[in-house]
């Protein structure tokens, strides 16, 4: 059943396999941890649509991600701005495709245009930044949910932060919006459960990835 498995760990070297005949969405699936999730479900059997701003990006992405592909998986890419409404919808409409349902998400789209004292930080900066994060988040939870309560459960996994239980000078925005993300799945969590739908956060520590190249350089 996809909502046990999806996270279930695995120990070094362990076979694949487990997420055939599931189909799973990966925003933020052109790089970072949302590209590393999508690795992990494509080794895995899972149909997998990877959706991300950048076409350019997303191509190279899915020249990674295809030699992997399982037997009986598949991977795809759509272009899509998660704090665009109509965007989310047909990018979810698109991950349930292969299957005629979707029985997983990962919300990895994230990001901070805020960074700087709390006395010197941009309005427009921290409103777009809570926008990506905790907007985004919840357009793709709203409509990819409906998919997953009409087919009898499914996951839903928000991809949060140390960040918004740990304090960081001069993050800006990036921790509220965390916090947010976190209270937006526990409230669907406590929504959705009784349909079968299990929603969580999970909070990366530190991750080498594009975004925080500023802090890992030198």
């Amino acid at each position: 059943e996809f909502r046990r498995v999806l996270f279930r760990s695995r120990m070094a070297g362990a076979p694949q396999g487990g997420l055939e005949g599931m189909a799973v969405l990966v925003t933020g699936g052109g790089s970072g941890i949302g590209l590393g999730c999508a690795a992990r479900f494509v080794r895995d059997g899972a149909h997998v649509t990877i959706c991300g701003r950048s076409e350019e990006r997303l191509a190279g992405a899915l020249r990674t991600l295809e030699p992997l592909v399982a037997d009986g998986g598949s991977v795809r890419a759509v272009a899509a701005d998660v704090t665009d409404e109509d965007a989310v919808v047909r990018a979810v409409d698109f991950a349930a495709e292969p299957l005629g349902a979707l029985h997983g998400v990962v919300a990895s789209a994230g990001g901070s245009e805020s960074i700087g004292p709390v006395t010197q930080l941009d309005a427009t900066a921290f409103r777009n930044t809570l926008d990506l994060n905790v907007t985004g988040t919840m357009l793709v939870l709203k409509h990819s949910a409906r998919l997953m309560v009409r087919g009898g459960g499914g996951s839903f996994v928000g991809i949060s932060s140390i960040a918004a239980s740990n304090t960081h000078r001069w993050f800006g925005a990036y921790g509220p919006a965390k916090s947010g993300i976190d209270m937006l799945c526990m409230q669907a969590a406590d929504e959705l459960g009784a349909s079968g739908v299990r929603v969580n956060a999970i909070r990366p520590g530190l991750v080498d990835t594009e975004l925080v190249g500023f802090v890992t350089a030198g």
